[in-house]
């Protein structure tokens, strides 16, 4: 659709500035997230109606809801959580699924070069194996000791991830050749 290009163009926009903030202060404003969700759904409503403020706000559940489960489980920052629902409101139903995947490899991939880099492999490993089965034991409970609460914990931002995400949707759109 014509106008994704502009939504999508506003969720890379927001997901820059909060990556920008996450990686330089560790912690993305509410200021941002809460006002570019708003922005997203006036922009919809005023561009598509009362359907795309629905497209919006749905997709925004998606994306935010799949990323409220990781916070509750201790695995993700609410700043994080609350920048992906702001993102996914623009950015619309058509491209929820390929953001939050493309998010997700890309944090991926983050999260495996600061365990090489910080050379915690091994724990890394048997840290997966306990959450694993705490998990199962326990269901959605957060662990204890390992989430991102404990001092301790290795923590990659995810902001510059949901960029990361939000540019490969946005080249979906673009033809680069």
């Amino acid at each position: 659709m014509f106008v994704d290009k502009y939504f999508l163009t506003g969720a890379l926009f927001v997901a820059a500035i909060g990556s920008f903030q996450d990686v330089r202060t560790r912690r993305i404003p509410n200021t941002l997230t809460y006002s570019a969700y708003i922005a997203a759904l006036i922009a919809r409503s005023l561009m598509l109606g009362w359907p795309g403020f629905k497209e919006g706000l749905a997709a925004s559940l998606i994306g935010g809801g799949l990323f409220f489960v990781l916070f509750v489980l201790g695995g993700m920052g609410a700043g994080d959580t609350k920048l992906m629902a702001a993102v996914t409101a623009w950015a619309g139903m058509a491209n929820v699924v390929y953001l939050v995947f493309a998010a997700s490899v890309a944090g991926g991939g983050m999260a495996i070069c600061a365990m090489i880099y910080r050379k915690r492999i091994f724990s890394t490993f048997r840290n997966v194996v306990e959450l694993t089965r705490h998990h199962m034991f326990f269901g959605m409970h957060p662990h204890p000791e390992l989430n991102v609460r404990d001092s301790n914990a290795t923590r990659v931002p995810f902001a510059p991830a949901i960029a990361i995400g939000t540019l490969y949707c946005l080249s979906r759109i673009f033809s680069w050749g």
